[in-house]
């Protein structure tokens, strides 16, 4: 039976009481909205399904997700991201309850932040968030009114993935224009082994196996060890490289550096087109525009099935989890296909 009385001015404090359930109290600014509030409890009451929302009305977003930041993803890969990605979520969200982040708000957010960035970074943004309110309701006891919000509202359409391949002659202009024949080396292995840029970084001596023709990968993008086969290629590239580092790294260059490195080379290869164009009069060619190096782990699975390796054998070599992630590497044309049904 709820009970309402009006205390002070501008409150009314309302108090549930019913055998089998703890005591449930809120105040609210209007009558109105104490009679609504404890209508709705006293039906989930009575029809059995009701859940306590006290943690959730009590701990704001941004509370919430500094412990799953402290928690979850300092213990991840890919923490920076995902710090980056709480810091702004807590910007802007931040100073809601749990209990008032209803669909309709993560609509308006999703809607916003559509016409700033990309609707894979949207994506990512409700994708975290949706991992940060189902730890909440499956380990911390956090019980939100309708359910994990994020399953109720419909996600950006992300457009089909990149599917950039090298251009006869880019390859050259990469490895003419690096800085240091570090980069070119590791475009040139990339290639052979469709590794992702944070795994080639992350490259240890003790991974690599000159004799079996293998690299170990411990931690990879979706957290399972996987083996990459080596080819003639990949070991002569990994022959020719000192191994005189103290803490084993086999390029010693970080992530972002690769990354850096490897966009300047473009940039000054496009630079040089542009000069070579102008000066002949000639029309500027379309040699390494929009080239990023994940595309390289593109071209290189590309080249495996050219090669007439099958989908199982690519996904051994390049961890793809399933048939669909790979189907946009076959490039099949029409006529190819008729031709095997003579």
């Amino acid at each position: 039976m709820a009970t309402i009385r009006k205390k002070g001015e501008y409150q009314w404090h309302v108090q549930i009481r019913r055998s089998g359930y703890p005591s449930q109290t809120k105040t609210f600014e209007t009558k109105q909205e104490a009679e609504a509030w404890a209508a709705t409890i006293e039906s989930e009451m009575a029809r059995g399904i009701f859940i306590s929302r006290t943690l959730a009305e009590k701990i704001t977003l941004s509370e919430l997700l500094e412990r799953y930041e402290k928690e979850v993803v300092e213990h991840q890969r890919g923490k920076v991201k995902y710090r980056s990605l709480i810091r702004n979520l807590s910007a802007r969200l931040g100073k809601y309850s749990l209990a008032s982040i209803t669909p309709i708000v993560l609509s308006k957010y999703r809607d916003v932040r559509s016409k700033e960035v990309s609707p894979q970074a949207v994506k990512h943004d409700l994708s975290m968030l949706s991992r940060a309110f189902n730890t909440a309701i499956k380990e911390w006891g956090i019980h939100f009114p309708h359910g994990n919000p994020v399953s109720h509202i419909r996600l950006p359409k992300v457009p089909q993935g990149r599917d950039r391949r090298l251009k006869p002659g880019e390859l050259e202009l990469i490895i003419e224009n690096s800085e240091s024949p570090t980069l070119g080396k590791i475009v040139l292995f990339a290639l052979e082994t469709a590794m992702r840029r944070s795994e080639i970084a992350r490259m240890t001596w003790d991974m690599v196996d000159l004799k079996k023709r293998t690299v170990t990968l411990l931690d990879t993008k979706n957290g399972e060890r996987r083996i990459v086969p080596l080819s003639t290629e990949a070991i002569r590239i990994l022959k020719d490289i000192p191994r005189d580092r103290f803490d084993g790294k086999v390029w010693g260059i970080t992530e972002e550096a690769i990354t850096r490195a490897f966009d300047r080379a473009c940039k000054r290869a496009r630079v040089k087109i542009e000069e070579e164009a102008k000066k002949s009069n000639r029309k500027l060619n379309s040699l390494l525009v929009d080239f990023r190096f994940h595309d390289l782990r593109h071209e290189a699975t590309s080249r495996f099935f050219e090669k007439g390796l099958n989908p199982m054998q690519v996904a051994a070599i390049t961890g793809h989890k399933t048939l669909q992630m790979l189907k946009r590497y076959t490039h099949l044309k029409a006529e190819d296909l008729a031709e095997l049904l003579k």
